[in-house]
């Protein structure tokens, strides 16, 4: 079955490279509802995760040339996406002008779990996490990526990731035990 779907898929991006606008329209459906959500996690904003997608797909069309079956073609949209979330917020915040400021010393030994927290209050938390934080969280718990690729992605070293975890962490620990 996982290797009719890849076949399905495969054929569905050849298709797609070849200028078959059905093929296209078929490879935005599979995709379109997981890619919003990958969105909506790093921007929380609907309307800006709508652009996001909007614009993902119209560059992933535009560079199917370049896809060379080296991952999926999920894994490949994926990268994209987050891409595109995170040059949108680089954008919004030069716009916005600096709000973050973490400039107070953390407790050293909070040992609360964040998997024993109650998912809603999570959620909250993560909203008002500030966005530098709630991109390491999502990206590191969320997404599932490790320190070496959130580095990459966000163009900071691998150490930087760790520590700004740490941090996130700590933080959205206190949020939601002020809830």
């Amino acid at each position: 079955m996982e290797a009719n779907v890849r076949f399905t898929h495969q054929a569905l991006v050849e298709q797609s490279k070849a200028g078959d606008r059905n093929a296209q329209y078929q490879l935005y459906a599979l995709y379109v509802d997981a890619m919003f959500n990958v969105a909506m996690r790093l921007l929380t904003i609907r309307e800006d995760a709508e652009d996001v997608l909007q614009e993902s797909f119209v560059e992933a069309f535009k560079k199917l040339d370049t896809f060379r079956f080296e991952s999926t073609f999920g894994a490949w949209l994926k990268r994209i996406v987050i891409n595109r979330s995170i040059n949108h917020l680089k954008t919004k915040r030069l716009m916005l002008g600096s709000l973050e400021n973490e400039g107070e010393p953390l407790e050293e030994d909070d040992t609360v779990e964040v998997d024993q927290l109650e998912i809603e209050k999570i959620k909250i938390g993560l909203s008002q996490l500030p966005e530098g934080y709630r991109q390491i969280i999502t990206l590191y718990l969320i997404e599932g990526y490790d320190h070496v690729e959130i580095g990459e992605i966000l163009g900071i070293s691998t150490s930087t990731s760790k520590s700004q975890y740490h941090r996130a962490k700590k933080k959205l620990i206190q949020i939601v035990n002020e809830l």
